[in-house]
């Protein structure tokens, strides 16, 4: 196939290593990605939607997940492949504006994660100085760990393999000491505490998951070093769901860890740092600070890999001429372009928006982009690629169910929010189909129009 050809040519020029990265590197990096903020953050949000049993919400959003995961697992072990998403998107529409706008919708939505794990940073430093949420400390913060993000990849002087295995050792082994002890400490008994929040439990739960699969959606970034991987047509899959498998544990044990540890009431007015809140009153001051500490390596830490990994993909995106590509004066390659580029949309993020609303765009940007992949891959390769129709299917309506419940939760809360993610998701397609002049390009051998 000729766009994987291209994609794997582009790859080579662009410097990435083919049998670089293996599974345990794989499995560290999917995990350094998916865990950080959200558990961090995310748990409060969930919480505040999904009621007493909120737990049950990152069940939820695990199942999704999985579904979601069999097309980007089927695709990756027929084509393992540096474009990654790109390729998946460019294989199922050609490249046009589809394709390429979809791409970006992933490319942004990484991006908004990245200032939700920056303002999550700000909002944690800050809890030992009692400073809350709304201090403008919090962005300044943020801002500052975003450069210093920058710095380090700018500097090249980062191996990615050594310090995604450290760092998510470190998140991993810490995060889950902390479930442990505090459900140790409440005697293991997790007691739904009933409040007022309960008005709309289905519909809630259901908005919940949306957050829930954001907290698992770095899985993708794998997809992404597809070529990279060692014996990728086997190890990309099992590299997704291994990450899957460990995250949907941890979050588990945390989020009965902070159930066992604060009534749901408390749990949402620490939303913002629901973990840190929830180990005070089970090892005091202590406890805080250790998890203060686990809070600032695993944000900060995955930053910097969500910044490698955006550049990167931007850059890919530019080489394959899905994206326009201005110098703005710099000099140097596309991917110290795709640096800056990354870190100033992610910093004026981290500054305009809080963490709900960071959250509610990353949770529209990506499912759009899903619910087009799902959609590519049954029109056109579930038989190159012996996908299931069902799974497929299953996925899609999973998808367009959860987005329209937590839209529609959105619209009622905060429509703003929901009107400014709508508008970006239109711009970004009229944008592509000007810059392209065609919604889709060559597939299956035929001129699409």
């Amino acid at each position: 196939m000729t766009v994987t050809h291209g994609t794997q040519n582009r790859a080579a020029n662009s410097g990435y290593q083919k049998n670089s990265i293996t599974l345990i590197g794989a499995v560290s990096m999917g995990t350094g990605v998916m865990i950080g903020a959200g558990i961090f953050a995310l748990t409060g949000q969930i919480a505040e939607l999904a009621g007493p049993w909120f737990p049950l919400s990152f069940v939820a959003g695990a199942i999704v997940t999985a579904f979601s995961a069999y097309t980007y697992v089927k695709m990756s072990n027929a084509y393992p492949s540096a474009g990654g998403i790109a390729m998946i998107l460019q294989k199922a529409y050609g490249p046009g504006a589809i394709a390429a706008a979809a791409s970006l919708l992933m490319a942004l939505s990484m991006v908004i994660n990245e200032s939700l794990v920056a303002r999550t940073f700000g909002t944690y430093v800050l809890r030992p100085f009692g400073v809350g949420e709304d201090s403008a400390l919090v962005p300044v913060l943020a801002v500052a760990l975003i450069v210093f993000a920058y710095l380090v990849n700018a500097s090249g002087a980062r191996s990615v393999g050594l310090f995604s295995l450290v760092m998510a050792a470190i998140k991993i082994g810490g995060i889950a000491l902390f479930g442990i002890a505090a459900l140790w400490a409440a005697g293991f008994a997790f007691v739904p505490a009933r409040s007022g929040a309960e008005a709309q439990p289905i519909a809630g739960f259901v908005a919940s998951i949306a957050l829930s699969i954001l907290a698992f959606k770095g899985f993708t970034t794998i997809t992404n070093s597809g070529a990279e991987i060692v014996d990728p047509h086997r190890n990309v899959g099992r590299t997704i769901m291994i990450s899957i498998a460990i995250c949907v544990v941890i979050y588990l044990l945390v989020a009965f860890a902070v159930g066992a540890s604060l009534s749901l009431d408390e749990i949402v007015a620490a939303k913002d740092y629901a973990l840190a809140e929830a180990a005070a009153p089970a090892f005091g001051s202590a406890g805080f600070y250790f998890t203060i500490a686990l809070a600032v390596v695993a944000t900060g830490s995955g930053l910097l890999a969500s910044v490698f990994a955006v550049s990167r993909m931007l850059a890919m995106l530019t080489s394959m001429k899905m994206i326009p590509h201005s110098h703005f004066g710099m000099s140097g390659p596309i991917r110290d372009h795709t640096l800056v580029y990354t870190v100033v949309l992610a910093s004026v993020l981290a500054v305009f928006f809080d963490l709900t609303r960071i959250a509610a765009l990353g949770v529209f940007f990506y499912l759009v982009m899903d619910i087009l992949i799902h959609w590519g891959v049954l029109r056109g390769l579930r038989q190159e690629i012996g996908a299931r129709n069902w799974i497929l299917i299953t996925a899609i309506t999973l998808d367009i169910v959860v987005l329209a419940v937590f839209g529609a939760l959105r619209l009622r809360s905060d429509p703003l929010i929901v009107v400014t993610a709508v508008l970006a998701i239109v711009v970004v397609f009229v944008l592509e189909r000007l810059y392209l002049k065609r919604w889709t390009g060559m597939a299956d051998g035929k001129q699409e129009a």
